[in-house]
């Protein structure tokens, strides 16, 4: 079968994960990827556990690596950077996340390897730039406070919280895919290679979507609410007579058939209630109502009855449920991918569906390679 990107040769010397789940993207669909790493020790992410698969390899590092080769190269060495450029001569795309200016001190730069290689894509991923915050460490979570995403997550009474997973980074990696296929599409036109930047903070400031509008167009700073949400109401999550059930009504039919089937069907035609706005302008009434007609049934029977009346409403999964529910869909979230020893490792499966080039899984994370020896 044939793949999108079968042509492409990538170099990878980036690390941890907004660089290597960009490359992982590529990989999976048919880019040959190899990252390059450090002598003895390789990838941070490779030490990040536990939790270790039953082969003591971190499950971090599997996350983001398969489809790769591994190549050690010690870059601080003169035969380390030379044997660097003759990788970057001959590949499409070339992606690093250093710190700013450290790979034109390394001779690694976007300039003079596209000197070598005019057509090369240079992906460069930062904290903040490579202006003023250049020197500012790009860690997700220091992100996650500086950039706002902290002060829209969490109890309005509580502390600022972090989303429960590296967001900001996962983020970066997919806007830094969508760049370097676009410079592609450009470099297929024309010949010319580019550079492409993106930085940690702006992919946020992106990413907040009706959160950043709201502070850009309408002059609000957005607060924590918990679960509820700044704009539609009722979408949030719920005490029943026994769990937990989400609510996420966006129009006002949904609203009236969640009234009917939780038997009181006037309130979806009461003046406080009958449109999205007033719903928002009178949600702690509306939250009051609910909860005292939700405690009738568990959260389980809940969402069965509301999906049957096309209310969207479900139950909080854990990341085991979800993956079960997944299964139940029929939507195959976990392919197994074997191993040189004949054993396999589960990974979550590619979302992107392409009826003509679909992903592919030909190889596991790699294991840490030898250096390569020293030339006379």
């Amino acid at each position: 079968m044939s793949a999108s990107l079968g042509d492409l040769r990538i170099v990878d010397f980036s690390r941890v994960l907004a660089g290597p789940f960009a490359t992982m993207l590529l990989a999976d669909l048919g880019a040959t990827v190899v990252k390059v790493e450090r002598p003895g020790a390789g990838d941070d992410t490779r030490s990040w556990g536990p939790p270790y698969d039953d082969r003591g390899e971190a499950t971090y590092y599997q996350a983001v690596n398969r489809n790769k080769e591994s190549v050690t190269l010690d870059l601080r060495t003169d035969d380390g950077v030379a044997r660097a450029r003759e990788l970057a001569a001959g590949a499409d795309v070339v992606v690093e996340n250093f710190r700013p200016g450290l790979m034109d001190e390394l001779g690694l730069g976007h300039e003079e390897l596209r000197a070598d290689n005019p057509g090369l894509i240079y992906c460069s991923i930062t904290g903040f730039g490579a202006g003023a915050g250049a020197q500012l460490p790009g860690y997700d979570l220091l992100i996650q406070a500086l950039g706002g995403l902290m002060s829209v997550t969490g109890q309005p009474d509580g502390e600022p919280q972090k989303v429960g997973v590296a967001l900001v980074d996962v983020l970066s990696g997919q806007f830094a895919t969508v760049g370097v296929l676009a410079a592609l599409r450009h470099r297929d036109a024309t010949g010319e290679g580019q550079l492409v930047e993106v930085n940690l903070l702006s992919s946020l400031l992106a990413a907040l979507v009706n959160q950043s509008s709201a502070y850009t167009s309408g002059d609000v700073v957005p607060q924590r609410m918990g679960n509820a949400h700044p704009s539609v109401a009722p979408y949030e999550v719920l005490p029943c007579g026994d769990g937990e059930l989400v609510l996420a009504v966006g129009n006002d039919r949904q609203f009236r058939a969640l009234c009917e089937r939780l038997g009181e069907p006037e309130l979806g035609t009461d003046v406080r209630f009958a449109t999205n706005t007033a719903r928002v302008d009178h949600r702690q009434e509306l939250r009051e109502h609910l909860i005292r007609l939700l405690k009738a049934r568990d959260a389980r029977t809940w969402a069965d009855l509301l999906t049957e009346a096309r209310v969207p409403a479900g139950v909080v999964n854990d990341v085991a449920g979800a993956f079960r529910l997944a299964a139940d869909l029929g939507l195959d979230p976990v392919v197994g991918i074997a191993r040189g020893d004949g054993s396999e490792v589960r990974l979550p499966r590619n979302p992107i569906g392409l009826s003509r080039t679909p992903p592919s899984y030909r190889s596991a994370p790699p294991p840490l390679s030898e250096p390569p020896p020293v030339s006379d």
